[in-house]
Formats: structure tokens, sequence, C-alpha cells
């Protein structure tokens, strides 16, 4: 039987975790995509990162996937694909996600939080 940090620990092996600096440092470049996987309701009250799209964790899928009319154009096999949530959790499970439907270039740049007090693009 699997638990959470099972599925935490998989994730992690496979979705490289960068450094806010390096995310700072990606942003704005050709072919990064952010992408903040928290619920609109945490996002509502916090904000996100100017231009990030967002996509719930619970339809990444639907989002990611080209063959759905659900697809979000932005999300393209060849484009770097920069996810985050609140602390990091759920954007390694998102990226693991990502990585299993095809996307070679996906990070995890962890909380918003760190973003946001690194004096990273906000809306």
């Amino acid at each position: 039987m699997k638990r959470a940090s099972d599925y935490l620990a998989e994730a992690n092996a496979v979705v490289e975790r960068i450094t806010t600096k390096q995310a700072l440092e990606a942003y704005g470049q050709d072919g990064a995509v952010f992408v903040d996987v928290r619920d609109g309701t945490d996002i509502a009250k916090t904000g996100t990162v100017k231009g990030a799209h967002k996509i719930n964790r619970g339809f990444l899928e639907f989002a990611a996937d080209d063959s759905t009319p659900h697809h979000t154009p932005a999300l393209q096999k060849d484009a770097k694909i920069y996810v985050m949530c609140a602390v990091g959790g759920q954007a390694a499970l998102a990226g693991k996600t990502l990585k299993d439907m095809g996307y070679e270039n996906v990070y995890n740049i962890g909380g918003f939080g760190d973003w946001k007090a690194a004096g990273g693009a906000v809306e």
C-alpha cells in the first residue's frame, strides 16, 4: 500500500526542484511557461506569478492533453514548464503527471511565497 510520502518521493525523483533564483532567471524567457496548480481560492487570497497559467492540479491532465477541448495551448511538449503551489508538494506531483504525459522540461519551483518574497512579478 502506498502512502502520500511514497508518491511525493517518486515525484521528487523525476521532477527537478530548482531554486527561486533559478526560477526568477527563467521567468520571461522564450518557451518558459509558469503554472500555478493551487486551488483558485488560494490564488485569489495570495495572488500568483504574473502571467502564470492557473490550472488546478485536479484538472491538469485535461489541460495538458492536446486531444481534449480543455487543452491549454501554452502547454506544449517542447516548452519549459515551471510548476508551483503553496510549498512544493503539489507542484512535484503535478510535475510528475506532466512528465508521465510526455513533457520533458518540467521544473518544480516550490511555493508561491518564496517567489513573492524574492521579489518575483506577481498579480
